[in-house]
């Protein structure tokens, strides 16, 4: 059991990403993400499981603003090579959170094999000087600096969350072309 539920994880990460741009994977995470208010810095995944840290470190190389992404521990064992990636951009401010509950909640609740992998071992190996564990909500928002705060290396956060008791939000209804475009302009700005 976590001190907290993935819904309260995604609501404190957002409640310090005000500016910045955040990008979620694709599932609940980003129907939960949207149900939370919706910005037009939030970037949603759809169908394109294990690469939104992908385009979070696109995001940040080509913008330069501290980027968050909100991750699953699904998603990260789909493609951790994500995590290579940014281990290469020592000077890039991208903040990785992946929220672990140990499941596929968005294909049925399968359980992950995320008891079996270091994720912050892999960030650590993949070159990653800032590794964080959260096991709470006081160390998840330790864990994520401030607006103003700027981080000027990439920050991974391996924290652990409990599914939501509650019915997920419904799918981000935005159509996605029209989600992309304003998603690029908020960006360029």
């Amino acid at each position: 059991m976590s001190a907290l539920t993935k819904t309260q994880a995604i609501q404190d990460v957002l409640g310090l990403a005000t500016g910045r741009p955040v990008i979620f994977t694709t599932g609940y995470s980003a129907r939960i993400g949207a149900s939370l208010g919706d910005r037009p810095l939030d970037f949603y995944m759809t169908g394109s499981m294990g690469l939104a840290l992908s385009v979070g470190i696109g995001v940040a190389y080509a913008t330069r603003r501290t980027t968050i992404v909100i991750d699953g521990d699904g998603s990260l064992l789909m493609n951790p090579v994500g995590l290579t990636s940014l281990g290469l951009h020592k000077d890039l401010p991208l903040i990785h959170v992946v929220l672990d509950d140990g499941q596929y909640a968005s294909t049925g609740g399968q359980p992950t094999q995320a008891h079996v992998a270091d994720f912050c071992g892999w960030a650590r190996g993949a070159g990653i000087e800032s590794v964080v564990s959260a096991a709470d909500r006081a160390a998840l928002t330790r864990a994520i600096p401030a607006p103003g705060e700027e981080p000027r290396a990439p920050r991974f956060v391996h924290c652990r969350v409990d599914s939501d008791e509650e019915k997920p939000p419904g799918r981000v209804s935005q159509p996605l072309p029209d989600h992309a475009r304003r998603f690029a302009g908020a960006v360029a700005v």
